[in-house]
């Protein structure tokens, strides 16, 4: 922050601000013009005039206000009729630093504006609504039940690594794609389309579980059916567990395909049994799950399996409204050369066409081009279409809805409040800490649904390891509430908010008893914070870094602890800045004839290489080599050069 900026708000010079900020033990050197914003938040609150009386601008009376999503610092003041300087303070003191032309989100200038005796309500924006989870399902309730038309499956190939879930996405593609229309140089849009008996299945191009689940932790559930694939010879592993909890979660039909089935080491009636064990009952042993035999490498089984997909998705019914509102759902967005910001989408509801207004995300535009998977140009795209789209102002996130609406300003606003929530400054933020004392990471989840919760706490489950401890104390969807609050309070825990707001008599007690609240609306965020935290956690570890060997070919000197020896390196090199190792090898009436013996460590004082201060000695040269060191060293005597550096660990 400026010290200009600083002292202002201050009311004081900078040259008072320096002696006053000297005077209460703060440092700002004589030549900065800026202080970090810890700091200045510190030297603010010692500066800050205290109140003298019960007199103060804040008003005895509660008057109610209404605050938008994003306001500015100097639109605020005005709103609360109070001098921008006292807003300004009071953001500081709640460790936001924001000058007067900036702006602060609603939930920030909430708290300030409660700790002013105000009363806040949420002004409603008429001009925009956020899409996000369920939106889907609003849009097709809204359509009349005439409209609504039959549309192509929208399926996900999940399972374990190397079950075969790229082979059988590769084989569908080649055998199927290549009967059908041929033309164009495939591009990879994320997802393809192939025909069976006459009717469109819609493949998403991505296996794995990554996509699904940022795709889903953004609101987006694109996937109707999913293909859990098992490898006959391997039966049920940790992945196919995580699918299948997946499917359950998020209530999406599931056909289980059993690839490899041409392997002599196949057993298919035990990935039955196995299934069965973890709730998965096919067909035949009673249930109601649809398990085909196939082999993806050999070909067999894929129609079988297509036209499997085709009975699921008939029976449940899919269909949307070509002619309605147009929604789609990101799966990908890349920069392409000659188009500028692309996004591969999945129409979901409607017809996108070529120059229609859109907004997903942060970005906006008018669709300049409809590209499918062999590139060829469409005009128009309706419901489960995927098509790649040019125009946009910037790459969307997987998972942004993509919406048309009325207008250009209205998609650039639409853009620029996704854009000022991202950007948006946030409470109490102070990132996720374990206690280093008991080497334990507490947590308190709140989530917006179920099935969010559920792939947070399977994600966590990953980090366990052996070193540190993560308890989840305490999980729940709904608000962050003064329960979870003090539950933090008293058990040193961080609450953990995944599409969820905090309540304001939570927010006033988590500042009391400095509780953090970290409120996130992306998986990955959050799952990057909580993986920090644990890495933060560990036990430094040394890593020894060997940068050569030397041997000793004559010594010059030997003093109390100090030895002056000549020698030639065999192999790497020899550093100044290094420490070294002295080893022995065995002699001949040794009993050990085996490795050479670490003798003792030494540092080197001098390094010299034809009588020249060296930093550095190559292999095949020689020098000589001041060492500080209690081993006397004798001629053949191998000297290794070597660091220890700390090691930085992963999960």
């Amino acid at each position: 922050m400026n010290l200009s900026s600083l002292s202002s708000q201050l009311n004081m010079s900078i040259q008072d601000l320096r002696v006053k900020a000297r005077e209460k033990g703060f440092f700002i050197s004589p030549r900065a013009n800026k202080v970090d914003n810890f700091l200045a938040r510190q030297i603010s609150e010692a500066l800050a005039p205290k109140p003298a009386a019960p007199v103060s601008t804040v008003p005895v009376i509660k008057k109610k206000i209404k605050l938008p999503a994003f306001i500015k610092v100097r639109d605020f003041a005005d709103l609360l009729k109070l001098p921008v300087t006292d807003v300004i303070k009071n953001l500081i003191k709640n460790g936001v630093m924001a000058t007067i032309n900036e702006e602060v989100d609603f939930d920030t200038a909430s708290i300030v504006a409660q700790d002013l005796n105000f009363e806040v309500e949420t002004a409603a924006d008429t001009s925009h609504k956020e899409f996000g989870l369920g939106f889907l399902q609003e849009v097709l309730k809204s359509e009349k039940e005439e409209n609504l038309k039959p549309r192509s499956p929208i399926v996900t190939i999940m399972g374990h690594v190397d079950h075969g879930k790229t082979t059988l996405l590769d084989t569908i593609r080649k055998t199927k794609v290549a009967e059908g229309e041929s033309g164009g140089i495939t591009q990879h849009i994320g997802a393809y389309r192939v025909q069976k008996n006459g009717k469109w299945i819609t493949f998403l191009d991505t296996p794995g579980h990554e996509a699904f689940s940022e795709m889903r932790a953004r609101g987006a559930n694109v996937t109707d059916i999913i293909v859990l694939v098992v490898a006959a010879d391997d039966g049920v592993r940790p992945q196919t567990l995580e699918v299948i909890n997946r499917a359950k979660f998020t209530e999406t039909p599931m056909i289980v395909a059993i690839n490899k089935v041409d392997k002599p080491e196949a057993n298919v009636i035990k990935v039955k049994q196995e299934l069965a064990g973890v709730g998965v009952l096919t067909e035949e042993w009673g249930g109601k799950t649809i398990a085909v035999e196939i082999s993806a490498k050999q070909g067999l089984g894929i129609d079988s399996l297509l036209e499997m997909i085709l009975l699921t998705a008939e029976v449940e019914n899919l269909r949307a409204n070509p002619q309605g509102k147009t929604i789609g759902t990101v799966i990908e967005s890349r920069m392409t050369q000659g188009k500028g910001a692309t996004a591969s989408v999945i129409v979901q509801n409607g017809t996108l066409k070529v120059g229609d207004i859109v907004a997903a995300g942060i970005a906006f535009g008018r669709v300049r081009s409809l590209d499918d998977e062999k590139g060829r140009k469409l005009k128009d795209a309706g419901p489960s279409i995927p098509v790649q789209i040019s125009g946009l102002s910037e790459t969307p996130k997987a998972g942004d809805i993509l919406q048309v609406p009325d207008s250009l300003d209205e998609a650039r606003h639409i853009a620029m409040s996704a854009k000022k929530k991202e950007q948006s400054h946030r409470f109490a933020r102070h990132g996720l800490a374990g206690d280093l004392t008991t080497k334990s990471l507490n947590l308190v989840l709140k989530a917006d649904v179920a099935g969010s919760l559920e792939a947070i706490k399977q994600s966590i489950a990953k980090l366990k390891n052996d070193e540190v401890k993560i308890n989840i104390l305490s999980e729940g969807v709904g608000e962050i509430n003064e329960s979870d609050v003090l539950l933090a309070s008293s058990s040193k825990a961080t609450v953990i908010g995944f599409r969820v707001k905090t309540n304001s008599k939570a927010e006033g007690l988590a500042r009391q008893s400095k509780v953090t609240i970290d409120s996130y609306d992306v998986i990955y965020e959050l799952l990057e914070n909580v993986t920090t935290a644990v890495i933060k956690m560990f036990t430094p570890e040394l890593e020894k870094v060997v940068y050569g060997t030397a041997k000793v070919l004559a010594i010059f000197r030997t003093e109390k602890g100090i030895m002056i020896v000549g020698g030639k390196v065999l192999n790497g090199s020899l550093k100044k800045n290094s420490r070294v190792i002295i080893y022995r090898s065995a002699t001949k009436d040794s009993e050990d004839k085996g490795e050479p013996q670490e003798l003792g460590r030494a540092e080197i004082m001098e390094l010299q290489q034809t009588k020249v201060m060296a930093k550095t000695i190559g292999t095949n040269e020689e020098f000589g080599i001041k060492l500080k060191t209690p081993v006397k060293i004798l001629e053949g005597d191998i000297l290794e050069s070597f660091e220890e550096k700390i090691k930085p660990k992963t999960l």
